[in-house]
């Protein structure tokens, strides 16, 4: 049976809407720089509704150069805007990384099933994030912090290979001041200077040893990271129906039509990205 597309915010998928760089933060220097662009939108896209949900994606374009699928990294209760924060990798992105601000661009979306924010209401969130894979998981982090009497604690484990490859750092540093919030930060290697946790993010997790008791774990980062992360979640006494992650890297067309994003029958943007382990652990396919 044929699937159907997810449901999307213009009767033409392929009709974008037109946005503006509002502002535009380094959050990572280097030859893999990270940089955090807010896209306005004018006021016939916030009239037609362009809504989202934390975890879902948006296709960014660069009119005469391409389009790539982010990660939305900002909130939906922050309306009027978007924020996606790009690594600096290729063609597309490399460019986008020379505009400035009151630049164009263009977005088409949002894509994908996101995050089941309502059903985890009244739990506590751990989240568990390494690199750019911070992004998805910032959009979940700030709808929690801006809907705090719906929600317990509020855990974040995140680390990078550096401290200069920490992505909203400052923000993050912020956040950790609020009550009933931690945010627990790594890098791989020492540095001077560095006082906090040093080593891997799934070792960070294990050092922690949060309780699954209502807790909701969601992890987003490296292949290899997600893995022993949810290892170490599952010998915590995590049940796999607790345990959720995001696949928004697999992301292409997002409306099922290029057949790139598949695992086994199973579609990551139709059916995802957002899974818990419980769906993913028997997919069969290369995650």
């Amino acid at each position: 049976m044929k699937k159907e597309p997810a449901a999307i915010t213009q009767t033409n998928p392929y009709i974008p809407h037109e946005v503006t760089i509002e502002n535009i933060k380094k959050e990572v220097p280097g030859d893999r720089a990270i940089k955090t662009f807010r896209l306005l939108f004018n006021e016939d896209s916030i009239q037609k509704g362009f809504t989202f949900k934390p975890g879902q994606c948006a296709m960014v374009s660069l009119l005469g150069t391409g389009e790539c699928m982010f990660a939305i990294s900002s909130s939906p209760t922050r309306p009027g805007y978007i924020e996606v924060s790009v690594l600096r990798l290729g063609k597309v992105t490399a460019r986008l990384h020379e505009r400035e601000a009151g630049d164009r661009l263009a977005v088409r979306g949002p894509y994908g099933n996101g995050f089941p924010v309502e059903s985890w209401e009244g739990k506590n969130i751990l989240c568990i994030g390494g690199g750019i894979g911070q992004a998805p998981l910032r959009s979940l982090i700030n709808y929690v912090l801006d809907n705090r009497s719906k929600y317990g604690r509020l855990d974040v484990i995140y680390g990078a290979r550096a401290s200069s490859d920490l992505c909203y750092r400052e923000e993050l540093l912020e956040m950790e001041k609020q009550e009933n919030v931690g945010v627990h930060l790594s890098i791989d290697r020492e540095e001077d200077g560095w006082d906090r946790f040093v080593g891997f993010v799934p070792d960070n997790l294990k050092r922690l040893k949060p309780s699954p008791e209502n807790t909701i774990a969601i992890t987003c980062g490296p292949p290899i990271m997600i893995k022993f992360v949810i290892v170490n979640l599952g010998a915590l006494g995590f049940k796999d129906t607790d345990i959720f992650t995001t696949l928004e890297m697999r992301m292409k067309c997002g409306i099922g039509k290029c057949g790139r994003c598949n695992i086994g029958n199973t579609y990551v943007c139709i059916d995802g990205p957002v899974f818990s382990w419980d769906q993913l652990k028997d997919l069969k396919g290369e995650m």
